[in-house]
């Protein structure tokens, strides 16, 4: 008798425990692997990876991947490997901005940087918890995600307008679903979430505040931990002067830069101020022809090499950004190595432009 109700006493004393334990959300790296689509034997989401929309979606994203790395992340890696070593091998943080949610990109090309800063207008939005999702909604919630990821996936970019439709119209709202895909299938396991802010003094603050953002710290195999920023605040001149935001990156000391399909915002009179400041910081800035203009760079300060075939703006584009002069002359002038994988807006690897620029002189405070 004494054994049997200490049996019942245990059971009393560990029923509670065991409801707190199973009321925890899953932690972020569950989430961002129930995203991506990968396996979840052993994890507290397992239970949920069974349902048939979830299957679906993990098939999808199995073939789109598959099809990605055999295209561009398995050419790109060759490429940076011959011919830009020391970008993919350095540690220096790298900012690259109108990026949206595009960690992909950054991982691609600078695997190592020990932290990622990205910034773009698209909002953040609340922590994932699938769990949430009532069962009805899964499979709209999936499918916006996969179609948020649809255009990165196959073409190398995000649409702007389609992105910011997409990542507002499921359960699965903002850009941290889109993060967390890309961190789970670029084999990276998400330590810690928080939301943070840059304040007007340039400072970083935990919570929220004028310059939303998300950190996300991770580790991988072979890499010391990383952090990932990204930041939903407008860069124009009118709107970044008013904030801390570029005072906080100036303080990140030197730096990597990344551009690609930025909308050719930095070739007007309304982005200065972030233009100058990846002028001022940068020992390297890799990009296509929407990103600086070859006009701002100084050549006794700069070396530049232009790889594959430039062609112009696209045609949404030509309108207000016309052809820039001096990088055809680039191109005219020096013969320029073919790109295995497409880049920018214009996303077929014969016409794609690959820019990329080495300070030769001292970095500006």
């Amino acid at each position: 008798m004494r054994l049997q109700a200490l049996f019942f006493l245990t059971l009393l004393v560990a029923a509670p425990l065991a409801r707190t334990q199973a009321a925890a959300p899953a932690i972020p790296d569950e989430q961002a692997r129930y995203l991506a689509g990968l396996p979840m034997a052993g994890t507290s989401l397992f239970n949920l990876s069974l349902r048939k929309e979830w299957s679906e979606h993990a098939v999808h994203l199995d073939k789109a991947w598959q099809a990605l790395d055999k295209r561009q992340l398995k050419p790109i890696d060759a490429w940076m490997a011959a011919h830009l070593p020391d970008a993919g091998n350095s540690t220096d943080p790298l900012l690259y901005m109108f990026s949206g949610p595009d960690f992909l990109y950054a991982n691609a090309f600078f695997p190592n940087a020990s932290t990622y800063v990205l910034c773009g207008i698209e909002p953040i939005g609340p922590v994932p918890d699938v769990e949430k999702i009532a069962p009805a909604e899964l499979n709209s919630a999936l499918a916006g995600l996969d179609k948020a990821l649809y255009s990165v996936l196959e073409f190398s970019f995000f649409i702007t307008k389609e992105m910011k439709s997409d990542l507002q119209s499921t359960r699965l709202s903002g850009t941290l679903p889109v993060l967390y895909t890309f961190l789970a299938r670029t084999g990276c396991h998400l330590d810690e979430v928080k939301l943070v802010n840059v304040t007007p003094e340039g400072e970083l603050a935990e919570g929220p505040g004028p310059v939303p953002g998300v950190r996300i710290t991770f580790t991988r195999a072979g890499h010391a931990p990383q952090t990932l920023y990204y930041f939903s605040t407008d860069l124009s001149d009118s709107a970044v002067s008013k904030t801390g935001f570029l005072k906080w990156m100036r303080g990140l000391g030197p730096v990597r830069s990344f551009a690609k399909a930025a909308s050719y915002l930095m070739h007007g009179e309304n982005f200065t101020k972030v233009r100058k400041l990846l002028l001022d910081r940068s020992t390297l800035l890799v990009q296509d022809d929407s990103g600086i203009p070859i006009r701002f760079f100084d050549q006794a300060d700069w070396s530049i090499v232009a790889s594959g075939r430039y062609l112009g703006p696209i045609q949404l584009f030509q309108k207000d950004h016309p052809a820039q002069p001096l990088l055809k002359q680039i191109y005219e002038k020096n013969p320029s190595l073919p790109l295995p994988f497409s880049f920018g807006y214009r996303w077929h690897p014969s016409e794609s432009t690959f820019i990329s620029a080495r300070r030769l002189g001292k970095l500006v405070d």
